[in-house]
């Protein structure tokens, strides 16, 4: 006798909706991460709500759900990212004209933790940047610079692979950066960055020379192309961990270091905010904790009644 074949359940409201939603981001050409985990969270919430209808779902409900994923031991940033979840649904199916309000927007976040990254020291920076870069680096000139602008400028990564030769201003020792949201501002730069740059552009030229092709970006790969913000990850990893720093250097801490740093021997809050094209006060008031730790520690490790 066959097996009856198992027909698959039929979706409620909620999932169908989800299905919609994820095929959207599908062809929106959201990463595959992305999409696993919306489908891994709107799955919990579409389970908790059962055959409800979206009409029928407060945000009563809503804080129902995140109290259960609280009761199976899920932490706060789990927590956090499936109310996210939740959100971008609503303002999606609020564009579609599906729903009229957005419940979501009623339940507060969950409060998280700041997490301060740790920032090398100084003399550790002093380290990394002074004395010859490691024997494995292929494009010394280049990596130098690379490590002094970050540094030296305070510039994220997608503002340093994203300068152009023409960006640079020797005469007024200063390089024009395109922050987010395309706006720009002019960073100056110290000598060593200036030294760097004397000793990497013609190294540059060679380069681009021998690739047989044209590019107006400041810093290019081995092939004369543009560098891109990974390659320049995996550029200072090498090197901190190669010059004794953590693992877990990237070329963020290197922006972290430079305010942290500039902090601590006296730069006002609202020039570093500026330097680092801070659209808040508030984002760059985070190195005042950053330099209250390294306070801290000096007190723990001089004062004499700390010990």
């Amino acid at each position: 006798m066959a097996t009856p074949t198992r027909q698959p359940e039929p979706q409620t409201t909620v999932e169908k909706t989800i299905t919609q939603f994820l095929r959207v981001l599908r062809a929106r050409n959201a990463s595959p991460h992305t999409i696993n985990a919306y489908r891994k969270d709107l799955a919990g919430f579409a389970a908790h709500m059962g055959e409800a209808r979206w009409e029928e779902i407060d945000h009563v409900e809503i804080r129902g759900f995140l109290s259960r994923l609280y009761e199976r031991g899920l932490s706060k940033t789990s927590v956090a990212r499936s109310l996210a979840a939740v959100r971008s649904i609503y303002r999606w199916m609020a564009r579609e004209g599906m729903v009229e309000q957005n419940p979501a927007k009623l339940v507060a976040t969950p409060r998280l933790p700041q997490k301060l990254p740790r920032v090398p020291t100084i003399e550790e920076m002093n380290t990394v940047l002074d004395g010859d870069l490691p024997e494995t680096v292929t494009f010394p000139e280049r990596d130098r610079l690379l490590l002094e602008l970050l540094y030296g400028c305070g510039i994220r990564n997608s503002e340093l692979v994203g300068i152009n030769l023409d960006d640079v201003h020797p005469q007024t020792e200063a390089i024009l950066v395109r922050g987010k949201g395309k706006k720009e501002r002019y960073v100056p730069f110290n000598p060593a960055v200036a030294t760097a740059l004397q000793t990497y552009l013609p190294a540059r030229r060679l380069v681009v020379l021998k690739a047989g092709k044209s590019t107006p970006a400041l810093l290019v790969n081995r092939r004369g192309g543009r560098l891109t913000t990974r390659s320049v990850g995996r550029i200072v990893k090498a090197i901190a961990v190669a010059k004794g720093l953590s693992p877990d250097v990237h070329p963020h801490t290197l922006r972290h270091a430079f305010g942290t740093h500039m902090l601590q021997e006296g730069a006002d809050l609202r020039a570093i905010q500026e330097l680092l094209g801070h659209e808040r006060l508030s984002t760059t008031q985070r190195y005042t904790q950053l330099s209250m730790q390294h306070v801290m520690q000096v007190y723990g490790k001089t004062h004499p009644r700390a010990k």
